[in-house]
């Protein structure tokens, strides 16, 4: 058996280089085709999410706990409040109840107080965006 010299490794080594070179794998040129409604789509949507402003909003938390017995805060509150909007949000490790959406904190103060009757633990939350 013939063994490889430390020339003959290096003749093949530049051979398998320059031989590498000439292979081509996939080119980077990628072409999009859309329907030209997508963007009139994308631009209302923009226009919409513009015109949303949550920070100037206020909501009223009347529950924080786990998902099983917010869920629960959540249907009972329903029953009762059916004009009121509501929602369950999730802040790691806890679920929050947050109900309502007001403008102006005189507003939401007057119906945290209203909350307040069956819900003591109720407090007012302007949530970030």
């Amino acid at each position: 058996m013939k063994t490889l010299t430390i020339k003959n490794l290096f003749y093949i080594s530049i051979l398998a280089i320059f031989n590498s070179l000439n292979i081509y794998s996939q080119e980077g040129k990628v072409t999009v085709n859309q329907d030209q409604r997508f963007e009139q789509l994308l631009n209302e949507k923009r226009k919409i999410n513009n015109s949303i402003t949550i920070n100037d909003r206020f909501k009223i938390q009347i529950f924080t706990g786990n998902a099983e017995l917010s869920k629960k805060a959540l249907i009972d509150f329903r029953k009762s409040n059916k004009k009121t909007d509501a929602t369950i949000v999730f802040h790691t490790p806890i679920y929050k109840v947050w109900v309502g959406n007001y403008k102006t904190r005189i507003e939401a103060e007057k119906k945290l107080m209203e909350f307040k009757k069956k819900y003591p633990n109720a407090f007012l939350v302007k949530p970030n965006k």
